[in-house]
């Protein structure tokens, strides 16, 4: 045992890695890229600037948001022979299945593929940040059976998916609110889907495998898809009279209330509070408020029955609710988001490698001898 080192399950309290990309504040409740407060990015940046900043440490000058917003634009159409095998897999096949399949897709039309230069691998991450929205977009308009316009070159990434989801632009409101839920969903530390891209990279292997990795790891009910759950959970409730009893009895039977607590924040999720603005700011505007106030009732019997505050998940699914976006939807909603956050840690990775090879605890025989097959009984 003198060569075992400390054990912490699920690597918590572990530092596995130096990033100068974000960091979580979870005593604070605060959220930085680069130093930059979350709350402030989510009120006055867009999308692009702020993936910007993720992929060169510092915000852009007017001229480089133009030429990052034109790179991004350029990159929107993703090749025919890539939709159609999205066209071939089943409509019952996950969502996040259909993703995964065609962002690996995606690496055979690659003009850049075999160099790693530091150039060649930002091209390929705009590029991945550009078509993702668009390879979502066309799943979703296959599955609701409308028709596909593709994409538009004048428009944010923001408006763009809107536009692809609906066939036609939507309120500039509702271009402000997703462009917010972008920003705050775009990275996040250390996170499981992060960690599993920056371990990939750490082999050499290409952005293409280390994002397709990590859309699996969002994939899992753990990471990605809370918010779902929220949605799903919120159709028990049809009254704010409700809601009390209701979460009581969820707890009693030992049931998850989703959209409640967090791993590393101790306070109030900073992206929850904006997401919060957001979402009653919709429910104005459309004049629906019963939603609304469901949930902030359910905060305030959280609050006080297991001291548990809002996550980003409460309010996110309400919010793309309300713009029209299918709950099946809601986690490769997340991965159009952090893939922004992904492919800056993969760059900053290959930047300064050690293949990441953490030790590990075991706990199974030793020294046993083997059996010859015919005297196994």
């Amino acid at each position: 045992m003198s060569e075992e080192v400390s054990y912490s399950p699920g690597l918590a309290g572990v530092v596995a890695g130096i990033t100068q990309i974000s960091k979580v504040y979870g005593d604070e409740g605060r959220l930085i890229y680069r130093g930059y407060d979350i709350r402030d990015l989510a009120r006055h940046a867009t999308y692009e600037e702020v993936l910007f900043l993720l992929l060169e440490g510092r915000l852009p000058k007017k001229q480089e948001l133009e030429a990052i917003q034109k790179d991004l634009q350029q990159e929107y159409e993703v090749e025919p022979r890539v939709l159609k095998v999205i066209d071939e897999l089943p409509t019952s096949l996950p969502p996040m299945d259909v993703l995964r399949t065609s962002v690996s897709l995606l690496s055979a039309s690659d003009p850049d593929y075999g160099d790693d230069s530091p150039e060649a691998e930002r091209r390929r991450a705009i590029r991945l940040v550009a078509k993702t929205p668009t390879l979502v977009a066309y799943e979703a308009v296959r599955r609701l059976g409308r028709t596909w316009k593709g994409p538009r070159s004048d428009l944010s990434l923001a408006a763009n998916f809107l536009y692809m989801l609906h066939g036609e632009p939507q309120p500039e409101s509702f271009v402000a609110a997703f462009d917010a839920a972008l920003i705050l969903h775009a990275d996040h530390g250390f996170n499981a889907s992060t960690f599993v891209a920056r371990a990939i990279t750490s082999t050499l292997s290409d952005m293409y495998s280390a994002v397709v990795g990590a859309i699996g790891a969002l994939k899992g009910p753990l990471h990605g898809g809370a918010n779902e759950a929220v949605v799903h959970m919120l159709q028990d409730l049809k009254n704010v009279d409700e809601v009390e009893s209701w979460v009581k009895a969820r707890l009693e039977r030992k049931e998850l209330v989703y959209g409640f607590g967090h791993r590393v924040y101790k306070v109030d999720d900073p992206r929850a509070l904006i997401l919060r603005e957001s979402a009653q700011r919709m429910a104005k505007e459309v004049g629906q408020f019963e939603r609304f106030e469901i949930i902030e009732r359910m905060r305030e019997v959280m609050l006080k029955e297991k001291n548990l505050h809002p996550n980003v998940d409460l309010y996110s699914g309400i919010v793309y609710e309300r713009l029209g976006i299918p709950t099946e939807f809601f986690t490769p909603i997340f991965a159009i988001s952090r893939m922004g956050g992904w492919v800056a840690h993969v760059m900053e990775q290959r930047a300064d490698n050690k293949i990441l090879r953490p030790s590990e605890w075991y706990k199974g025989p030793d020294h046993l001898t083997y059996v010859p097959l015919e005297e196994r009984g």
